[in-house]
């Protein structure tokens, strides 16, 4: 398929979902498949998918939101750090609302801290160089996909000579997550629908030692109804074969390498170590920190503050929808308290978190 309207063809997806239903029939008496990305489960909700599957297909969703799985310590400590004399933090939008332990972001603004919202981390190296008497902090998220352009920033601000920047590194690796969750006890996975963002950075072969492992299904998937249909079908397939397998489905834009440049972009910067996940707990090798070459410009070691967790919300179950144990709809929050407009959790305060498309779509 060449064309948009291709990818969105009523006909086309009749007929793929006569499969699925064919395949579900032969596999499964309960399949659960996880997207892995916040895209996809907006997409899913959105083109009502899941309304579409024979009942004994489970759409799960994972830990693809970089927001929804950053920690409160992690926002703490970005509070912290904005009431320091001469201190300007700088981060995407989407962070402002997520709640801490006991603050947002965006309530400190509210009481006078310099927070400035950025598109991109070069934003926030323009606020630095305007500002040379201040200390410019980017709240540095998110997956393989936002990385290279913050390394490249920091690659910038190093031939520049600027000193006055710096990152607090919460930068995450999604394959390392993927396998945590397969090891959970009490977690089935039967197969992958994997982010094509990420994927376009870091290609296959990650994917590949998951299956191996685990002979489990990763289908690389593309974001329009026909990518998400056909990367369902080819899970049944598998099952059915009793064989896990990586398969690229979006290869119009992921390649088996990935992207080269942007991967060594990363590792010229950042170094990989172990990293907490919201509602998840620590998982290995999941996290980037700053090298010996640019730690120069990191946050932490600069200002020495790291905030240890005063205490968590537990009526909100973010967490386990998180690790795809439970959906929006068990948590007795949802939508009685819980809404964009007064997010509890993490989960609904990005537009791509779960409940925040289950509150836009899912709803009866």
């Amino acid at each position: 398929m060449k064309y948009l309207d291709e990818y969105r063809n009523t006909e086309i997806q009749k007929e793929i979902i006569t499969e699925i239903q064919k395949y579900s029939k032969i596999t499964k008496e309960k399949i659960n498949i996880m997207e892995v990305c916040g895209t996809h489960t907006m997409a899913i909700g959105k083109y009502g998918i899941r309304k579409l599957l024979p009942k004994n297909i489970n759409l799960i969703s994972g830990p693809g939101c970089p927001v929804c799985v950053t920690p409160e310590e992690y926002i703490d400590t970005a509070i912290e750090l904005s009431k320091g004399k001469d201190i300007f933090i700088s981060t995407f939008g989407d962070m402002m609302k997520v709640p801490g332990s006991f603050s947002s972001l965006e309530k400190e603004r509210g009481s006078g801290a310099k927070i400035f919202v950025v598109y991109s981390p070069l934003d926030a190296l323009k606020i630095a160089e305007m500002n040379k008497n201040k200390k410019v902090i980017f709240l540095s998220i998110g997956f393989e996909t936002t990385t290279p352009l913050i390394s490249q920033t920091l690659k910038i601000a190093k031939e520049e000579k600027i000193k006055n920047f710096f990152l607090l590194s919460g930068n995450k690796l999604i394959p390392p997550v993927m396998e945590f969750l397969l090891n959970e006890k009490d977690t089935e996975i039967d197969g992958f629908i994997c982010p094509g963002h990420v994927s376009a950075i870091i290609g296959t072969e990650p994917y590949i030692k998951i299956s191996e492992k685990f002979n489990v299904s990763c289908i690389i998937s593309g974001f329009e109804p026909f990518d998400i249909l056909i990367s369902i079908l080819l899970i049944l397939k598998n099952i059915k074969e009793g064989k896990g397998k990586v398969i690229n489905e979006y290869k119009r834009t992921v390649r088996e390498e990935g992207n080269i440049k942007a991967k060594k972009a990363i590792y010229d910067t950042f170094d990989i170590v172990d990293s907490e996940w919201r509602g998840i707990g620590i998982v290995k090798d999941s996290g980037l920190k700053l090298n010996e070459n640019f730690s120069d410009f990191d946050a932490e070691k600069e200002f020495g503050i790291k905030i240890k967790i005063s205490g968590r919300k537990k009526s909100c179950i973010c967490g386990e929808i998180l690790k795809g144990k439970k959906n929006p709809f068990d948590c007795p929050l949802f939508e009685k308290v819980c809404n964009p407009e007064n997010p509890i959790g993490p989960c609904m305060v990005s537009s791509e978190g779960t409940c925040s498309a289950y509150y836009k779509y899912e709803r009866k």
